[in-house]
This record gives structure tokens, sequence and C-alpha cells, in this order.
């Protein structure tokens, strides 16, 4: 069996019963004895996780740059512990000078951070306690504990300056805004990890509950606004022929042009009071955010996802009129969904919408993308592909992407791939993968590269951050797909998924969901592809008497073709799943078909790129 594995991972705990087993972190193994998760990857008899209600007001009045805010909270403590403070996250103190952060901060991404006006606590007042230097997250005291199953209300108001240049949130022109992470909401407090306390430093992604919302979004009038949820006044803030053009593309296959270039430029779409408030509602989901924009064109269409129930997903776009490639945008959402409700993941889309918005950030939030616009439309699909995809991980299941991020990205890079080969073809899909997620680690010998794809995201940045995160990951995933046959896989993946939808999953609840669904001990594989340090590089040592022998000289049991050609001009292909290296064998001897005359044997991983393809290749002496 593989053991070589960094001192950090060495520990193992058994919690599969004459299994070999896999390293558990000292801080996760009493989630096991406590029964919030199981060793069959299960959530726990005693599994819990907290909970919100959040009733929220936000005003944004472009050009200025203020965007004010109210909230009225009442979060559950469904844990077993009595809860002395609560823990409040303020994600956009990121902006403060001085602030610990991984990109470089210019004068237009810096702000004074987020303001808290008023903060009571059960209707008492109550004295604000600001976070220590530039904390991105806040403790504040209970001023009455909370009980196990008891319901604190909180009321906050707070204020703060939109970033002139930020990407994930900000300003997008001087009249189109972006609000995302704009509340100050109550941090998780999970099973295994208690408060969580990281603070956001603009690289990491983000961990949130599951909540229940309702959002009221103040803006002058001329200003549409889009949003996370379903707008429950349209016939308020639309002018009718809007509000029937939006209904309409909601249960049409065809794209539709909801709002102009000339509706905007005409005042012809919101209602013309001074002021409009739009309210969104979405329930048990992590997270909301918010465009705005009075010059923003507006498509629609829709798509079934759910052929049994005939369910219908509306997707929208909100772009730019100049941008060419979100002309094409809602059919690229349509298309993303409705394919990956169908083949992979294979789960019908568990929202009733998604919207397009042309930014900077490529990225993910619930039910809408923030994304670039490209010259090249295939590029630009490929990545609305990529952050649609991540629906499913993490806002279906809600990962902790700040310590785990290879549990989402990895994800949507493989959807990425594999909805990517029915677009535009194996090759070209395939090529565009190596080339975006897979050369640049294997190409790259430092030593940050072959960290394990364990190591908490948090503690990695650069090369190590990407590569643990995206294409190391998703090449595991795919390895284990090729092993197991698709039919198997999607078993496996399903379980795991219904298992952990709107839960907490972490890693270990992966590996053993796939363990348990499969029937087999997987842990040989989780162990030399997620907590050890190798990479893929095989060497073809000798070719002798119909023997092929194969040295695993980096570690990683990857999958791989043996091809062999004749001088005749023939070849046959034999293909080696991953459950070839299971015995732990660092040299294997392959018997492969041998016609008298063999002109060449070749080792080809496909998409599993080898470090050193010179030593792939055996030629036979003239």
């Amino acid at each position: 069996m593989y053991r070589s594995i960094l001192c950090l991972v060495l520990a193992a705990v058994t919690l599969q019963a004459g299994a070999q087993t896999l390293y558990v972190p000292r801080d996760i193994k009493p989630a096991y004895k406590k029964g919030t998760r199981s060793p069959d990857g299960r959530p726990g008899p005693h599994y819990w996780q907290n909970t919100g209600k959040y009733d929220i007001t936000v005003t944004a009045m472009p050009p200025g740059r203020t965007v004010r805010g109210s909230e009225d909270i009442a979060y559950t403590n469904n844990s077993p512990d009595t809860l002395k403070s609560l823990v409040i996250r303020l994600v956009l103190n990121v902006h403060k000078p001085g602030a610990a952060r991984y990109g470089d901060a210019g004068k237009d991404y810096l702000t004074d951070g987020v303001h808290i006006d008023k903060y009571a606590e059960n209707g008492e007042a109550r004295t604000w306690k600001e976070p220590d230097g530039h904390a991105t997250w806040a403790a504040m005291p209970l001023a009455t504990p909370l009980l196990p199953h008891a319901t604190v209300r909180l009321s906050i108001d707070w204020h703060y300056e939109i970033s002139l240049e930020s990407g994930r949130e900000g300003m997008l022109d001087s009249t189109t805004y972006y609000l995302a992470y704009f509340y100050p909401r109550v941090s998780v407090y999970d099973d295994y990890n208690g408060w969580d306390r990281l603070s956001f430093t603009d690289g990491q992604e983000f961990y949130n509950d599951f909540n229940d919302y309702t959002l009221h979004v103040r803006t002058p009038a001329n200003y549409v606004v889009w949003a996370t949820g379903t707008l429950q006044n349209p016939g308020e803030v639309l002018q009718p022929a809007i509000a029937q053009r939006l209904q309409q593309s909601m249960t049409s296959d065809q794209v539709s042009h909801i709002a102009t270039l000339d509706d905007m430029q005409g005042n012809r779409v919101t209602a013309q009071a001074a002021q409009n408030t739009w309210t969104w509602t979405a329930d048990h989901i992590t997270d909301m955010t918010v465009c705005l924009s009075n010059h923003y064109v507006w498509d629609g269409t829709s798509v079934v996802v759910d052929d049994k129930t005939g369910r219908r997903v509306s997707v929208q776009s909100a772009f730019n009129d100049k941008a060419e490639d979100f002309h094409h945008a809602a059919e690229i959402g349509s298309h993303a969904i409705g394919w990956l409700s169908h083949n992979w993941p294979g789960v019908p889309y568990p929202f009733p919408k998604m919207t397009l918005v042309q930014g900077f950030a490529d990225m993910e939030y619930p039910m809408m993308i923030n994304d670039n616009t490209e010259e090249d439309v295939n590029f630009a699909r490929l990545v609305a592909d990529h952050e649609i995809a991540h629906t499913y991980f993490p806002f279906y299941m809600g990962i902790n992407e700040s310590r785990y991020a290879y549990m989402d990205e990895g994800w949507a890079t493989t959807f990425e791939l594999l909805i990517g080969r029915t677009e535009v073809g194996d090759e070209k899909a395939e090529n565009f993968y190596k080339a975006f997620r897979v050369r640049g680690w294997i190409n790259d010998p430092s030593s940050n590269e072959d960290l394990p794809v364990i190591t908490p995201s948090n503690n990695l940045n650069g090369v190590a951050y990407g590569n643990n995160s995206y294409g190391k990951p998703s090449l595991g995933y795919l390895a284990v797909k090729d092993m197991l046959g698709d039919d198997v896989f999607k078993k496996c993946l399903h379980t795991y998924m219904d298992r952990w939808h709107g839960k907490h999953p972490i890693p270990w609840d992966f590996f053993y969901s796939f363990n348990d669904a499969s029937g087999q001990n997987l842990n040989w594989f989780w162990s030399n592809w997620y907590f050890s340090n190798g990479y893929i590089d095989y060497a073809l040592r000798d070719v002798k008497d119909g023997t092929v022998t194969v040295e695993n000289v980096g570690g990683f049991d990857a999958p791989f073709d043996v091809i062999v050609r004749y001088a005749d001009g023939t070849t046959t292909t034999e293909h080696e799943k991953s459950s070839i290296w299971q015995n732990g064998d660092r040299t294997l001897q392959l018997k492969v078909p041998m016609k008298p005359h063999v002109a060449s044997v070749t080792l080809d991983g496909g998409i599993w790129m080898d470090a050193t393809p010179a030593d792939n290749t055996w030629k036979a002496v003239p």
C-alpha cells in the first residue's frame, strides 16, 4: 500500500472496521465519537446545524457610493451547546487599509469597511464591539446566553462605501453595482470546529449556513434589480409590458429581450416612482447577492430541469449591450442548466432561477454568476458552465470552501470538462483542460505543487492553492469515474449528494459515502490521491517477450493507455485503470498483445498528463 505521505498526515483513526483507514485530523475525530458524523459517510444520528431567518432592507442610490442596510435576524441554536457569544461576519472589512489580504490593493479597492450604526439583541439596544484590528468578523457577547434549541433576535443597521474596483463585488461601472457579502451575518457554528473564525482575505472563498431570506432592495426609478431568489412584486416595480415579458420568458424555450437598451434609455422598464423597493425571497439557501443598473439590458428564457414534473427554471442575463458574448448568455445558461440537470451530476437544478451578470469576477453565487465579458464565445461558455456547476457544490451542499476548496472547485472543474466534451468535442475540450487545469502543475517541480490535496485550503496560496483546489482533485474524481464506471460512479455521487443536501459535508463524508455506496474500500485511492504528496510520472522501463514494465515514479495512481504500434502500421490500445496500482506495487509488468514486428510501445495518460513524457515510449531497434 502506498505510504509516501507527508508527516502531516501519518496518523490515522480506525473508522471502518477491517479496512484501511484514512488520516483524520484530531479536531475532526470528536465528530465521529459524538455521533454527528458516521463512518459510513452519512450524517450521524446526532447531526445538527444552526440556521437563521433574515429580513434585510438595503438601499443603494447611484451614483452615490454609500450603501445602507438594516436587518432583523432570528438565529436558532440547534447545537447541544450553550452559546455565550455570536461571531458576526463583516466580509467587506477586507477593503480596509491594513486588512490582511492575498492580493494587492490599489486606492480604488480601498474603503473604510463596514460601519455598524445600531445593534440590538431581543429588542434591547447593545453597544457594538468593533472587531480587533481590521478583522472580517467580530465576536459579540450575548446579554443572555443562547441555550440549545433557543432563538435570539438581532437587529442591525449598517452602512459602507461600495468599492470602485474589486472583482467579486463592487462597482461594475459608475451606475452598475454588484452587492455581495453586503450584510452582517452570523458565522457558522458547526459540530467539528465550533465558530468559524477564519478571516476573509480575498483569496479563499466562503462558508455559510442555510438560512431563509426576505430581501428588500431600494433603488431610484429606472434602476433594474436582479437578485438571488424569487421576485415577489414584479407588478409594483416593473411597467406592465416588462412584467409580462418577464413572465412569458419563464415558460419559453426561446430567448427573449425582456428589456432592450432602447427600453432602458426610454425609461420604459421600471415603475416611475422616485424610489422602487424590489422584494425577493429565498429559503434554505446560503447567501443573497444583488446587481442593479440603469443601463444593463435584460434577456430571459427557461429550461425544463425535471422531466418527471416538467419543472422549469428561469434563466436570465443582465449585461452591457456592447458585450457581444453576453448576447448569448441566456442561451448558454439554459443549455448548461439543462445539461447538468440531466447528465452530470444528473440532479435537477434545485433553484427557481439563474441570472448571468456581466461583471469581472468569474464568480458564483446562489442563483447568480458574475462573469467577465470574453471575445471568444466558447471561452465565455466554459466559464459560465463552470460557475453554474457550482450550484451543486457549494450551494446544494453547504461546503466549507475556506478550508476545503477542492470539495467545490474540483467538482466544478470536472463538470466543466464533461459538459465541454459535448459542446466543442472531446479533443478540444480535453486539450483546453490539459492546458488550463493540468499543465501548470505537472510541469512545475516546486514543492508547493505537491502538497497533499487534503491540506486545509486556508493555509495555501498561489500555485499550491490553485492546483489543489481545481486540477488535482478534478483529476482524482475523474480517475474514480474511470475506475468505477459511469453507473456506479453516478450512484456514489448521488448517494453523497442526497445525504448531504442542505447540510455541511467535510472530505471524510465524501470519501466514506463513496466507499459505502460502491461497496468497495477505496481508502487506498483516497490516501494515494488526496493525502499524499505524489504526482503523475510513469516510466516505461522495458519491453520484452510481450511484457511491458512500467514504474510509477511520481506515486499517483492514475489511469493510462498502453499503445502498441506494429511495423505494418496497425495499433492496439489497452486501457489500464487506477486499480492496477491497488496492491501498492510501484513497478508492474503488463502483458499486451505483441505481433512479431513491434515498432513502438507508448504510455499515454490523456488528461492525466505525465511529468516526464520522454520516458513513456520504447522503440524497437531497427
